[in-house]
C-alpha cells in the first residue's frame, strides 16, 4: 500500500492566504519526514472551498522544499485551461521535480467556476476528451497537429518535454461511473473517494474497473486508489468531532456539484443536503477517523472492498486546527502505516 496525503487548502473561516498556504507547505514536508509517498493538490476557483488555483506552481515550490516526496495534482481542472498549456505545465512540473510528478486530471463538476471563467459546466465532457488527445499528442516529443470541433492546432512541439516515459502517471479523479470507464478505456489509474462517496459505491467502481479491464486488456496495469478524509482521535468524542469538520467539506461540495451552492464575500457556504448521513454513517461508510486500530480496520476494509494500491489522506479538512492535523499525521504514521507495511 503507497501512503499519500491531499491538500485542499480549504479555510471555513476565511484565514489568511499566507496561513493557508504556509501549513499547506509544512503539511508537504511533515509528510516527507513521517515517510509518506507523495502529496497531491487540489484546484479550486474563487471561494474559501479551496484557495489553491494553480496545483502545478505549488507542486514546483513544494518539489522544491523536499527530495523524495512525489508530488500529485488532483486534479487539474483540463476543460478550464488550453490543454496546450496543461501539457507545457505538466512537463515543466515533471522536469523540476526531477521526474517525481504523479498526474491527476478531472474534467470539473461546478458551475460556479466555470461561469465565471466564461464556460458553461455543460462543454466540459466535450472540452475534455479533446484536450486529453492534444495532451497526449503533446508528450510524444514530436511535432503534432489536431483538428477537431473546439481546439484547431496546427504544427505544433512543446518544451520541455517530460522526464519519465513515456508520460507521468496519470490518474483520473472518478465519481461516476462513466469517468471510470473512460479512463480505463485511455490507460489511465483510477482515484476514487473524497468526502461524498460511501464505501458500498466504490466498491460498484471496483467491480466495474474490473469488467471494463476485462474487457479492453491495457498494455500497462492500471491502478486504483481511494481517497478519504482522515484523522486519529484520541477518543470518542474527539472522532465524533472531527467528523462535523469534515461535513462541512461534504455539503459545501455536494452543494457546488449540484448547483444548490452559497458563496457569500468569498465563504463558502455549508448548505445542508436534503438528506444527510448521521455521524454515525459518516464514520462508518465515509471517513477514517478513530483511534489507530479503528483506522486500521477502516482503510483494511476499504482494501478488500475496493483493491486499491494507494491510499491517498485527507488529514486537514474543515477548520481543524494546524496542531491537531499535525499530530493526527504523526500518530498515523508510527501507529496505523506500519500495519500495511
Amino acid at each position: 500500500m503507497k501512503f499519500g496525503t491531499f491538500l485542499l487548502m480549504q479555510s471555513p473561516s476565511a484565514r489568511s492566504s499566507q496561513e493557508i498556504y504556509a501549513r499547506g507547505v509544512e503539511v508537504a514536508q511533515t509528510a516527507e519526514a513521517l515517510g509518506f509517498r507523495s502529496v497531491w493538490l487540489a484546484e479550486h476557483h474563487f471561494s474559501t472551498y479551496g484557495y489553491l488555483s494553480r496545483p502545478a506552481q505549488l507542486a514546483t515550490y513544494i518539489a522544491a522544499k523536499t527530495t523524495r516526496l512525489r508530488v500529485g495534482t488532483a486534479v487539474i481542472v483540463v476543460p478550464l485551461h488550453h490543454p496546450l498549456v496543461v501539457a507545457e505545465e505538466i512537463a515543466t512540473l515533471d522536469l523540476l521535480s526531477g521526474g517525481r510528478l504523479d498526474v491527476g486530471l478531472g474534467r470539473g463538476y461546478q458551475h460556479y467556476e466555470f461561469e465565471r471563467l466564461g464556460l458553461e459546466l455543460e462543454s466540459g465532457r466535450a472540452r475534455w476528451e479533446e484536450s486529453v488527445d492534444v495532451i497526449l499528442k503533446a508528450f510524444q516529443g514530436r511535432p503534432f497537429s489536431y483538428d477537431g470541433k473546439i481546439f484547431k492546432i496546427p504544427e505544433t512541439t512543446i518544451f520541455p518535454q517530460p522526464v519519465q516515459k513515456p508520460r507521468p502517471p496519470i490518474w483520473i479523479t472518478a465519481q461516476s461511473p462513466d469517468s471510470v470507464e473512460g479512463a480505463v478505456r485511455r490507460g489511465f489509474n483510477v482515484l476514487t473517494g473524497g468526502f461524498g462517496v460511501p464505501i458500498e459505491r466504490m466498491a460498484e467502481f471496483r467491480r466495474l474497473f474490473d469488467r471494463v479491464v476485462a474487457e479492453v486488456k491495457p498494455r500497462e496495469p492500471l491502478e486504483v486508489g481511494v481517497q478519504r478524509a482522515v484523522y486519529v482521535a484520541d477518543d470518542d468524542a474527539d472522532a465524533r468531532a472531527a467528523a462535523e469538520q469534515a461535513r462541512w467539506n461534504m455539503r459545501v461540495t455536494l452543494s457546488l456539484r449540484n448547483n444548490y451552492q452559497r458563496v457569500e464575500d468569498g465563504r463558502a457556504i455549508p448548505v445542508p443536503a436534503p438528506k444527510e448521513p448521521s455521524i454515525d454513517e459518516l464514520l462508518d461508510r465515509y471517513l477514517v477517523i478513530g483511534t489507530p486500530d479503528t483506522c486500521v480496520r477502516q482503510i483494511k476494509r476499504i482494501q478488500e472492498s475496493v483493491g486499491i494500491t494507494h491510499f491517498n489522506c485527507s488529514f486537514w479538512f474543515g477548520d481543524l486546527e494546524h496542531a491537531r492535523v499535525l499530530r493526527s499525521m504523526e500518530t498515523f504514521a508510527r501507529e496505523v502505516m506500519p500495519a500495511f507495511a
